[in-house]
């Protein structure tokens, strides 16, 4: 039975979140013990196992409709599969973003009907896991630098590129891949030449590898993948020509949600570990938790929490909606993770040399803090973002396709 099969109203209010947040939770508890994590980490990898629980239990597809696979819930609630996912372990919530954020949500979205009954059918069932194919060994922040070409011949293109930085590249079965298709319009860096695509691993000419030297997200799988001519047929171009600029920033919109939801866990995390261990660590006779300074991390801890979570709970509302939230999703991915980085270097300082040591988990916390301050918007990219709203220099414009508004 779905961990989530319970009756949802229009929106939740604040005890069903918990409810459901609780719910979550204890399905984590099950299904992803430590020991179980640290296995993960030690093999650079989440076991396939574990998503197929997941997938069963609804949670990959948790804001998917029921006629797709999904468990037909709100776009909150994948903001709390997200939050509890990273209280856990950050890699676990990288593998939502990359598979329910950026690839699931932007096929409901653009995807034609065929596309969603042959790829997003089983991916929120859990049959096969998706990840998203933007960035590149010379193009991250600047998407229009991008190499990846798409030349048409006949009823098929055939990409020929190389992507980097991919979460799932070495283990993932479908990508969501962007590539220029109009030449003229890539010489000229405009972004109406590029085009989106579903690509399968098992594609002639399809390659990956994983990138063995990160120093954070251990248990998650990231890598590269590169395409030699590879024949993907016009039945798996998402949206119109051309269109894949719009759809590649669309995915961000989502992705961006889980991340500042993500990196809301990741700070309750610090919160509560660095509470616990101020209680029992003694210095000077006394709980360190006894001491100004430390007490003054915590409450930062706490206010930064209370933020981030009214932040992505408020682009959550909008979501489900059906109204644009690029400039609130934004916000709250830049604070969350900004915070979450003050967070984890403040819950290192609490535990001292301990901290300092895997033994403790504030560590961990640290080194996996800093990748949400990097993908999916910099936060220098999201500080220009942001002034250049208030300033009214960016105005969002409508797109063909928006999030389809929830319906209970």
């Amino acid at each position: 039975m779905p961990v989530i099969d319970v009756p949802q109203p229009e929106f939740m209010n604040d005890e069903e979140i918990a409810i459901f947040a609780d719910a979550v939770g204890k399905f984590y508890q099950q299904h992803a013990p430590e020991k179980r994590v640290l296995r993960w980490r030690e093999d650079g990898q989440v076991e396939r196992d574990f998503w197929r629980e997941a997938g069963e239990a609804g949670l990959l597809g948790v804001s998917v409709p029921v006629e797709y696979g999904g468990a037909g819930m709100d776009y909150i609630s994948l903001g709390i599969v997200s939050e509890e996912l990273e209280y856990v372990d950050t890699s676990l919530r990288v593998i939502m973003s990359v598979h329910a954020g950026l690839n699931c949500l932007s096929l409901l979205t653009w995807g034609t009907e065929d596309q969603k009954q042959r790829y997003l059918v089983p991916q929120a069932q859990g049959h096969k896991i998706a990840t998203y194919g933007l960035t590149e060994p010379a193009a991250g922040s600047d998407v229009r630098g991008i190499q990846t070409v798409a030349v048409k011949k006949g009823d098929r293109y055939f990409l020929t590129g190389e992507k980097m930085w991919i979460s799932l590249a070495d283990v993932a079965d479908n990508f969501l891949v962007f590539a220029w298709t109009d030449m003229e319009k890539k010489k000229q860096r405009d972004p109406a030449g590029i085009s989106a695509f579903v690509l399968e691993r098992a594609f002639k000419g399809f390659s990956s590898g994983t990138l063995k030297e990160k120093w954070g997200i251990l248990a998650g799988n990231t890598g590269f993948f590169k395409m030699e001519d590879v024949e993907v047929p016009d039945t798996n171009l998402v949206g119109k020509p051309g269109e894949g600029f719009k759809i590649a920033m669309f995915a961000l919109d989502q992705g961006r949600y889980t991340v500042a939801a993500g990196a809301t866990g990741l700070i309750r995390a610090c919160r509560d570990a660095s509470a616990s261990y101020a209680k029992v660590r003694k210095a000077f006779g006394s709980a360190i938790a006894e001491y100004q300074l430390v007490k003054e991390m915590i409450a930062q801890m706490e206010s930064d929490y209370q933020a981030a979570r009214l932040l992505w709970l408020r682009a959550g509302f909008l979501k489900n909606k059906g109204r644009r939230n690029t400039r609130e999703t934004g916000l709250a991915k830049w604070f969350a993770t900004v915070a979450s980085e003050r967070a984890a270097g403040d819950a290192v300082q609490v535990h001292g040399a301990n901290g300092y040591s895997d033994e403790y988990p504030v560590g961990r916390f640290y080194r996996n803090c800093k990748g949400a301050v990097i993908y999916e918007g910099t936060r220098e990219i999201h500080k220009i973002m942001q002034a250049d709203y208030v300033l009214g220099f960016r105005q969002d414009r409508p797109t063909r396709c928006e999030l389809p508004e929830y319906k209970a």
